[in-house]
Formats: structure tokens, C-alpha cells, sequence
């Protein structure tokens, strides 16, 4: 069965930037169409990504707490995780929030289409479904497909001993022994899952440091921290992947040094790569960059009515700047050309234990952009309500333009610090500068006051602390 539909834009993916794109054309008046290729909406974020990792590392976080409440005799209680019941729970909110998007786009009488997309020109696409085949005329299209992990050219072979991010979502199994192969975001909260829920997981990572796009006084908080109870190996290689009697054997490189370690399973974090290659783009000469689409800074590709969005644009693939893209591409299309994305803050947050986040010029970019700099960093020791609740390993850093005093970049390793990066990022998209901070009145205790002690530091008027200033 044949059908053809015209609409004024069209989108091409159900995740946080398609999503996001199609409700705010809706709201700006426009006939709009989403095609999804899956029945349900949300993309990797909400099905197999940020929803239910952070579901999981909630459970996580609970149970490492009654670990420490029960070790230090708070509490006295013996308790069982039920794998089965946790799925549910990680099931059941994703189910809530696929629905309450699903009644979004009903209220904004948006059209779903389930199927592949291909572009047959620059106004029109064919989207299949079985034995459904729809073509559809628009206007404007948004492209919004989205990322897949990145496979482990070692090992092609499929097998069930090799899992993915999204294999390891599934909790099909807790493993006995894991190792993760990436020292990420994605891998460090992988292993603080797992962990929890009893595996014994290693991790391996090629770089000198994990999280290697953070500042390395940050990074190495974490790993002092992870590698009490997660074997970290840096600056290693996998020279060697062989799969026998349900096991994988593992040949490592560290230095000079060479061992084969066994594991139950292995999970593959390292990277995701955009979904720009069944789409039929190469048909209307879209360029691409390394399989990422290139765009202009209001979002367009080289074809004037067709925009991309989201991971498909490149890095950071991360759900809020797909967000933000897609409301930017649709105010450009109704015709606010002084709406323009600009990379330079946009947050990033790893969800382990303690979470690390960081904003705007870090130091590593500091230094290749010769900005002559300085940070102000204030230790979590010194925190009231940081020893309250236990946190006292974590930091505050802010950078500042040391010629304005402007801040410029900054980073938090700590309880809460994807929240409580909040502040620091508005206070760069609004040009403070250090007094501004400072003279700020920050509640007392909370961890959020550390921001504002940190730029007491960079003035020399702490009080928390030693004054190293006079």
C-alpha cells in the first residue's frame, strides 16, 4: 500500500533532538511529521541511554550507601538485590516517559510515521514500513537519526560474551568477572553499575588518564577514588580476544608488560558513531565529515532547506545539546536568522560516584589557546555539609581570564555536581566576573556555596580557610 503525505517539515528521529525539534516547529505553527524507526519515541536517550543508566546508578547509589550505613553500624539489615525487580523498576520509568512524549506530540497534533527514511531529493523521502510505503513532500526536513556504539574491530565475530551499552542495559546478566573496554563516561558509570550489583569489573583504557577531555587534576580524583573498588588500567592495549568454553580470554598490554585475563563478559564502551549511513543522504550530496553531517552554526547542511541535529553533527554527543539544537533549527526555519549554537558551554557530567562535571574553557583548552588564566579551587574537606554527607575527596574549580577576572570554565568532582554545575554555567553565559560570585550570597551549609567560596579564594577573602593571600 502506496500513500503520499505533504507536510512543511519533516523529522527524522524520535530522540531528544528530533523530538525536541518537532514540538517546537509544532508550537511555532507549523504541519510537522516525525518518522521513527522504532515503536517507540525517545531515541537512545530515553530507551537505551541517559534514562536508564541514571535509573541505574540511582539504584547504585542507594546501595553503596546501606553499604556504608551498615558498615560503620548506622544500620544493622541484610539485603538482597532482586535483578528482576530492578528491570522492572528501570522498565516502568522508561514506560512513563515514553508516554508523557507520546502525549506531548498528540497535544501538538504531530504525525508519526514508523519506518526507514531514504531521501529521493531534496523535497521528498520514502519511508518504508513492511508492507507500507510512504512518500512524503516537505518543505524542510530535520535530520536527527542519532548514534549507534562503536563495535570492536578485534573481534567481529557476534557473541554473546561481548556486550555493548546497550546489551548492558538489559541487565541480562550479572557477571562474575567484566571487563569494560573504555575508560568514558559511558564506561566509568557501567562499571559503578556493576560494581553495586556484584560483578568484579576491570577497566581497560588506552590514554594516561580516564575521562581524557577533562582536566587531569579532576580526572585523577576519580580514578583514586574508582580504583579502590574498580581495577583501572591505564595506558593499555588489548592485543588478543579469544572466546572459548563461555569465557573470554584477554591479551593486555600494559608497557613492556604482557597478561591474558579471563572474563565472564566483555562490554565495549569505546565511543558511539552517527546513523548517517541508511538514510539515502549521499543521493542529495550531504556532506559528511568522518560519517558526521556538516552543518553550518544555525544548523544547516549544504542543502538549504535540510538541517541536522543532535549526535549525527558530532561531539559531544550528549542529549542537552541535541536539545538545544533542535529548538535553534526550528526558530531558524520560522525565520529567526539571528538564532545561531554556539559550542563553547555546553555541560558535561559523568554519573558515577562521585559525579564529575565540567563547563566551558578547561584548563587543557586553556593552555592551547594561550589564555593567560588562573583557577581558584576549593576543597571539599572544608565543606560543612560535604562532611555531613561524606563527600569530602570532592573539589570546586573555576577558571577565570586572569587580564578580566571574568570566569571562563569550571569543574566539580563531588556529590550533586551535575547540579551543581548549573551555576557555573550561567554565570559564564552572563559574563560574571569573580566579585560577582563571590558577593553572591550562597545558602549555608550546602555543597552550592562551594562555588562561591572557591571565588573567595581567587580574591584572597576566605574565611573557610587559610588565607594564602596575606
Amino acid at each position: 500500500m502506496n500513500k503520499l503525505i505533504q507536510t512543511q517539515i519533516v523529522v527524522i528521529g524520535s530522540g531528544p533532538a528530533g523530538y525536541s525539534a518537532a514540538f517546537r516547529c509544532a508550537d511555532l505553527g507549523f504541519k510537522t511529521i516525525i518518522i521513527e524507526r522504532y515503536s517507540n519515541l525517545g531515541g537512545v536517550c530515553l530507551n537505551v541511554g541517559c534514562i536508564p543508566s541514571k535509573s541505574l546508578l540511582y539504584i547504585s547509589k542507594i546501595i553503596e550507601e546501606i553499604k556504608i550505613l551498615s558498615k560503620n553500624h548506622i544500620i544493622s539489615c541484610e539485603f538482597k538485590k532482586d535483578i528482576n525487580k530492578i528491570k522492572e523498576w528501570k522498565n516502568n520509568i522508561i514506560k512513563k516517559i515514553n508516554g508523557g512524549i507520546l502525549n506531548l506530540t498528540k497535544i501538538r497534533k504531530i504525525k508519526i510515521i514508523n519506518g526507514i527514511a531514504k531521501f529521493l531529493n531534496i523535497n521528498t523521502l520514502i519511508v518504508k514500513n513492511k508492507e507500507i510505503i510512504n512518500k512524503i513532500y516537505f518543505n524542510f526536513a530535520i535530520i536527527a537519526t542519532g548514534s549507534r556504539p562503536i563495535k570492536l574491530a578485534l573481534f567481529k565475530k557476534k557473541t554473546p560474551i561481548i556486550w555493548d551499552s546497550n546489551d548492558a542495559l538489559k541487565l541480562i546478566e550479572i557477571p562474575k568477572k567484566l571487563l569494560i573496554i573504555g575508560g568514558g563516561i559511558i564506561g566509568l558509570e557501567m562499571s559503578y553499575i556493576y560494581n553495586s550489583l556484584g560483578s568484579k569489573v576491570d577497566i581497560i583504557e588506552i590514554n594516561k588518564q580516564i575521562i581524557p577531555e577533562a582536566d587531569k587534576d579532576i580526572a585523577d580524583i576519580l580514578y583514586k577514588i574508582m580504583n579502590k573498588k574498580i581495577n583501572i588500567m591505564l595506558n593499555s592495549t588489548i592485543i588478543k580476544i579469544k572466546i572459548e568454553n563461555n569465557f573470554a580470554y584477554i591479551t593486555i598490554k600494559n608497557k613492556n608488560n604482557i597478561k591474558i585475563k579471563k572474563y565472564n563478559k566483555i562490554l565495549v564502551a569505546i565511543g558511539r558513531k552517527p546513523n548517517t549511513d541508511n538514510i539515502n543522504i549521499e543521493n542529495i550530496n550531504i556532506k559528511k565529515n568522518k560519517g558526521f553531517i556538516i552543518v553550518d552554526k544555525q544548523l544547516k547542511t549544504n542543502i538549504n532547506n535540510i538541517f541536522a541535529i543532535g549526535d549525527v553533527t558530532g561531539q559531544p554527543m550528549l542529549a542537552h545539546k541535541a536539545i538545544h539544537e533542535g529548538h535553534i533549527a526550528a526558530s531558524v526555519i520560522s525565520g529567526k536568522k539571528y538564532m545561531i549554537f554556539e559550542k563553547k558551554n555546553i555541560p558535561s557530567i559523568a554519573y558515577t560516584d562521585p559525579e564529575i562535571a565540567w563547563v566551558g574553557i578547561t584548563e587543557k583548552k586553556a593552555i592551547i589557546k594561550k589564555i593567560n588564566y588562573k583557577t581558584a579551587i576549593f576543597p571539599w574537606f572544608a565543606s560543612g555539609r560535604a562532611i555531613i554527607s561524606g563527600c569530602t575527596d570532592g573539589i570546586t574549580k573555576l577558571i577565570f581570564n586572569k587580564k578580566t577576572n571574568k570566569i571562563i570554565g569550571g569543574a566539580i568532582i563531588g556529590t550533586h555536581g551535575g547540579e551543581l554545575l548549573g551555576e557555573i554555567n550561567l554565570a559564564i553565559e552572563m559574563g560574571c566576573d569573580v566579585e560577582d560570585i563571590a558577593l553572591t550570597m550562597h545558602a549555608h551549609p550546602t555543597l552550592n556555596e562551594s562555588i562561591g567560596l572557591a571565588a573567595e579564594i581567587y580574591l584572597g577573602i576566605i574565611t573557610d580557610l587559610p588565607n594564602n593571600k596575606f
